[in-house]
């Protein structure tokens, strides 16, 4: 499947904001949009007045890359957010976290969505017991995500695992970094959702 390649820090100085694509290193000085906090290419320092469509197309833009989705994966989140009963973007975004790759970043067993998704598609993972290697699966309230007992000598993730218990999951997730696991505990509510996106213009994207 494609997926881009190139250096994700371009993609955070495209849409003006920090989308912590590369885990730790967006939290210090070395982050680019510290540094140069304007749009790469030529024009980057150009300033360009927004049209709406533009604002809405680059909302969607920084939704799919803080998650990692292609275009005809989103609009499949869309179109199955809207079918759902409530607030269509709200709906959007808690499909979105509700990942397994996103869940697994939320748990603090990865640095970042990138490496969580590698992560989940080697195989290290399981979910109530059963190994899935599908970043895209969808847990559900109550389903139990593990460390996969053979891969729990792994260093990176011994490493992550100590990181996990100093830190604080979301008040929907629960976390056991002792026994490498984490537990979905409830559906993620808007206020759970820490990310720096404003749903509603995607919504009146599709829209139109």
């Amino acid at each position: 499947m494609a997926r881009y390649t190139g250096p994700v820090c371009r993609l955070c100085r495209r849409e003006g904001a920090k989308l912590y694509l590369k885990g730790d290193r967006c939290y210090t000085g070395k982050c680019a949009i510290d540094r140069r906090g304007y749009a790469p290419g030529q024009h980057g320092q150009g300033r360009k007045k927004m049209s709406e469509y533009g604002l809405q197309l680059r909302e969607k833009q920084k939704a799919r890359r803080i998650y990692g989705i292609l275009e005809n994966q989103f609009r499949n989140y869309f179109e199955k957010a809207e079918s759902q009963k409530g607030v269509t973007g709200e709906n959007l975004l808690r499909l979105l976290e509700r990942r397994l790759d996103n869940v697994v970043y939320r748990l603090g067993f990865a640095g970042s969505r990138v490496e969580a998704r590698q992560l989940v598609r080697h195989g290290h993972f399981t979910v109530n017991g059963k190994k899935v290697n599908i970043p895209s699966f969808l847990t559900r309230i109550g389903e139990v995500i593990e460390v996969r007992e053979k891969s729990r000598d792994n260093v990176r993730i011994k490493e992550l695992a100590e990181q996990a218990a100093r830190k604080t999951p979301p008040a929907w997730l629960e976390v056991n970094a002792d026994q490498f696991a984490g537990k979905v505990v409830a559906v993620p509510s808007r206020e759970d959702i820490d990310i720096p996106i404003e749903e509603h213009l995607i919504i009146e994207l599709y829209s139109r």
